[in-house]
C-alpha cells in the first residue's frame, strides 16, 4: 500500500520532569490545511485528553520562526483552549527542533497565546478566566459526590464550573459518576468541572478536573483551568504566585502567577516520551 501521507508525531508528559506523570499529549506538525475530519480522527486514534496540532509554513525555515498556528482536540471535539498541549507543543519546538527563539506566539481561538523558555522550564502566558457565582446544582453535586462546598462558581469563558471544598482530602478522594454527571441536563454549557480546596504544607491549592462531556473523565493535568484557579486563589490568598498540585493519579505540579493586562503564566515542565511519524 503506497503512504500518501507522512506526519512528525511526538508525545510529552506535560507538567512534570518524570515520564508517566503528568498529562500526556501528543503534539503533529502539520505542512496542509487538512479537513477537520481528518485532525479528528488522527486525535481519536492518539486517544489523548488532547492531540494538539501545529501548522508549519517550511520545516527548512522552522529553526528561525517563532509564530505558529495551533489547534487542540480531543478523541471527540474540537477546544478553544488547552494549556497542558500547548506546553508539549513549545517543548517540540524549543528542544527538538532548536528554535532560536526563546519566545513562541501561537495564534488560537482563545488569541494569542505566548509561551518562553526560562532555564528548564516552560512558562506559558494565556488570559486569565474569571469566575463568577451561581445557584448550585444539586444534582451536578450529587453526581461528584459533593455534601458540602465552600463555593460555586461558573465561568462563561471557560464554561467550567469551579467548587470549592473545605479540604484537600475531600478533592483526593472524589469518585464522580460521570454517567450521572453527562445526564444532566447541560442547558449552562458546561465543559468541565474544577474541584479544589486549599493545599497543604507543599502547595498553595490543589485540584482535580472533570470533563466527561467532552469524552475526558478525567484530565491530570489541566492548564487551561489554572487561568481561573489563579485569580481566584489569589483573592483568598492574598498571593500572586503560588504553587498548585493537580492531584489526579498521574499527578502534576504548576507554578502559577498573574501578570500585566489580565495574563496569567504557567509554568512546568514537559518530559518526551515518544517520537517518531504517523503515516496515513
Amino acid at each position: 500500500m503506497e503512504i500518501r501521507e507522512k506526519i512528525p508525531l511526538f508525545q510529552l508528559d506535560s507538567f512534570s520532569n518524570e515520564a508517566f506523570r503528568g498529562n500526556p499529549a501528543a503534539v503533529c506538525l502539520i505542512t496542509e490545511e487538512y479537513e477537520d475530519t481528518i485532525l479528528q480522527k488522527i486525535a481519536a486514534e492518539m486517544n489523548l485528553s488532547e492531540t494538539a496540532f501545529i501548522y508549519v509554513e517550511d520545516f527548512d525555515k522552522l529553526v528561525d520562526s517563532d509564530t505558529f498556528r495551533l489547534r487542540w482536540f480531543t478523541p471527540q471535539i474540537e477546544v478553544n483552549l488547552c494549556g497542558h498541549a500547548t506546553l508539549a507543543s513549545a517543548a517540540v519546538l524549543f528542544n527538538e527542533y532548536q528554535l532560536k527563539s526563546d519566545l513562541i506566539k501561537f495564534k488560537t481561538l482563545s488569541g494569542e497565546l505566548f509561551a518562553r523558555k526560562v532555564d528548564e522550564k516552560i512558562q506559558l502566558n494565556f488570559p486569565s478566566t474569571e469566575t463568577e457565582s451561581i445557584e448550585p446544582n444539586n444534582s451536578m453535586l450529587e453526581a461528584l459526590g459533593i455534601d458540602d462546598f465552600e463555593a460555586y462558581t461558573y465561568s462563561e469563558v471557560s464554561q467550567d464550573l469551579l467548587i470549592q471544598v473545605k479540604e484537600l482530602n475531600i478533592v483526593k478522594n472524589l469518585t464522580p459518576d460521570f454517567s450521572a454527571m453527562k445526564a444532566i441536563d447541560n442547558e449552562q454549557r458546561v465543559r468541565g468541572v474544577i474541584v479544589t480546596s486549599i493545599g497543604d504544607n507543599t502547595c498553595d491549592f490543589v485540584s482535580r478536573f472533570f470533563a466527561p462531556w467532552v469524552g475526558i473523565n478525567e484530565d491530570p493535568v489541566t492548564g487551561s483551568a489554572h487561568t481561573q484557579l489563579q485569580p481566584y486563589w489569589s483573592k483568598i490568598l492574598g498571593k500572586n504566585e503560588m504553587k498548585a498540585k493537580q492531584i489526579s493519579n498521574r499527578g502534576g505540579e504548576v507554578t502559577v502567577r498573574a501578570t500585566q493586562n489580565n495574563r496569567v503564566e504557567i509554568e512546568g515542565d514537559a518530559k518526551l516520551v515518544l517520537k517518531g511519524n504517523l503515516f496515513f
